[in-house]
């Protein structure tokens, strides 16, 4: 999971119907409530980067083992949470709420006790499930609660303290990790589970949308399988290489399931994506941005703490704090960057936002070899924070300008489900780039090397394992610093190419802006003043990965239904 909150998050979180407006002595409990839970979800995304390292070493597991533990949840998440946001407008959002809390608290204790690597990939599908009903009710809670005039005061608490949990997410992570246990990560969200289930039972109201229609439950079926199939094809490579029946099934299966599913949605009269939205080439065109920014950035934010771990041997708590500069940096100009559109249209700043983020990742590159954290990481972690300040908010402005106000909230949830799905599909797809760069590259220093036959084969066998293998028992202190160093140059060069990729993918974001969105935003004067609104509630945080993501209900679903004469 990555650390960077989706690009409409904020601008979901408010679904059409019926709001209910609390008591004011309530507020502060249902805000309570809700931060809470999103914070379950955000600490639990950002801790199991830093925790990947711990997770292989307490398992022996491969890369494609922990690869699991982060798809596994990110998988049903994307899948589901457009039916999450549904469910609530549909059968009352407290209630679905709640079960969510219940499912990811339940989930989190089977997490905390996993005996096998297996379990621990089955609990965190689960979680997953429930994090698709907590997430967009948190929102939409809040929205459904607050009438118009507190409802933006609200929205701009939760984001604030969200972020604040998203920022020490992966230091108290890492504290934990160092100190205790990985398992005091998962096994934290109880008390918080039990936190909010005990306010909101008290303090929040229940609501539900008078304009809820069915469920399309056959497409996020589809949804689900399609999504399964090409990721597990994708990371079981590594296990059984491409012409295994496992690999081409899955890959097969996903396909047709896709297939199925976009002729689905074109046919259901509900449909969970509404496929007509793509035919505005702002829309197309932001998804498309969406996509291939936030594949860059996921792949790297799981790469990311493992290098820093096993082979710059940084403590899990300094790994989680090497990021901070990334997410302050987006803090602090979120509403700067979100002035951006006022001045400039959308165009220009998403080409210069990818193209620096493009320029971070090839510092990240170019730096990664060693010397000191100030020298090396620290800047290469500004110029990424940077370009992706100065993307998120103008992307969240040209999402919710390529449509007409009566599809906004479809718009948001949409782009919200491509930036997971990009993240969940990038450390598959890259997961392989990983691997085999890594195979090549120890291979080749290995034949430097003067080892017995079995030793090689040992290391060999490990491959999969990354630099997180464990090395043979019998090699001399010498012999062994000479073959982790080749382990650990294997590793840093296949975390080059795929950091040289994420830039081109960077690049490839600035192009789709210059080619699909327009120079100046289109909308009228009334619609631009009330975006400003919804920007200053667009905190370009990550949930992390994990993990923070909304219903596709919008904030500025107060926007009238023809713009004032």
């Amino acid at each position: 999971m990555t650390f960077i909150k989706t690009p409409c998050d904020a601008p979901s979180a408010q679904s059409p119907g019926q709001a209910s407006p609390c008591q004011p002595s309530s507020g502060p409990w249902i805000l309570a409530a809700t931060i809470l839970a999103s914070s379950m979800a955000f600490i639990d995304g950002t801790v199991v980067n830093v925790a990947l390292p711990a997770l292989q070493a307490t398992f022996q597991a491969t890369v494609v083992d922990i690869q699991w533990v982060v798809e596994s949840y990110g998988l049903l998440l994307s899948a589901l949470i457009l039916v999450g946001g549904a469910l609530g407008d549909l059968y009352g959002r407290r209630v679905v709420f709640l079960i969510g809390v219940v499912i990811f608290a339940g989930a989190s204790a089977v997490c905390g006790i996993a005996p096998t690597i297996h379990v621990l990939v089955f609990a965190r599908s689960v979680q997953g499930i429930g994090a698709a009903l907590l997430v967009p009710g948190s929102l939409a809670i809040i929205s459904a609660s607050f009438d118009e005039k507190s409802r933006g005061r609200a929205i701009g608490t939760w984001s604030g303290f969200t972020a604040i949990t998203t920022a020490l997410g992966p230091v108290l992570g890492g504290l934990l990790i160092q100190y205790a246990s990985w398992r005091w990560a998962f096994f934290l969200n109880l008390p918080l589970a039990a936190a909010v289930l005990a306010l909101s039972l008290r303090h929040v109201p229940e609501s539900r949308s008078s304009e809820a229609k069915r469920l399309d439950w056959i497409g996020a079926l589809l949804a689900t399988a399609a999504l399964g199939g090409v990721v597990t094809g994708f990371l079981e490579t590594s296990n059984f290489g491409w012409r295994s029946p496992v690999v081409i099934g899955s890959l097969l299966g996903g396909l047709i399931c896709l297939i199925a599913f976009l002729w689905v949605e074109t046919h259901e009269p509900s449909p969970m994506v509404s496929l007509s939205l793509f035919k505005s080439p702002a829309f197309l065109g932001a998804n498309l941005l969406t996509l291939f920014l936030y594949s860059a950035v996921g792949i790297f934010f799981f790469l990311f703490p493992v290098m820093l771990m096993q082979v710059h041997r940084y403590s899990a708590t300094e790994a989680g704090a090497a990021s901070l500069p990334v997410i302050v940096l987006m803090f602090l100009l979120s509403r700067w960057s979100g002035g951006l559109v006022s001045r400039y249209g959308g165009k220009l700043p998403l080409i210069a936002g990818p193209l620096l983020v493009a320029v971070g990742f090839a510092l990240f590159a170019e730096l990664s070899r060693g010397d000191s954290y100030w020298k090396t990481f620290f800047p290469a972690s500004v110029v990424l924070g940077l370009g992706m300040a100065v993307s998120v908010a103008p992307l969240t402005t040209v999402v919710m300008d390529s449509v007409d106000q009566n599809h906004v909230g479809a718009a948001s949830g949409i782009n919200n489900a491509v930036a997971r799905l990009a993240g969940v599909l990038a450390v598959a797809v890259f997961g392989i780039v990983m691997v085999s760069t890594f195979t090549t590259q120890l291979n080749r220093s290995l034949t430097g090397i003067s080892l017995t036959p079995e030793a090689r084969h040992q290391v060999q066998s490990k491959e999969t394992q990354l630099a997180g293998m464990e090395l043979p028992k019998n090699l001399d202190v010498e012999m062994a610093t000479t073959v982790r160093s080749a382990v650990s140059g294997a590793f840093l060069s296949g975390f080059r190419v795929v950091l040289f990729a994420c830039a081109g993918l960077s690049i490839a974001s600035a192009a789709v802006a210059w080619c699909f969105v327009p120079t100046k935003n289109p909308s009228s004067s009334w619609k631009i003043k009330q975006a400003k609104r919804c920007k200053e509630f667009a905190a370009p945080l990550e949930i992390g990965v994990a993990i923070k993501r909304v219903s596709d209900a919008s904030v500025c679903s107060s926007i009238p239904d023809k713009a004032p004469h």
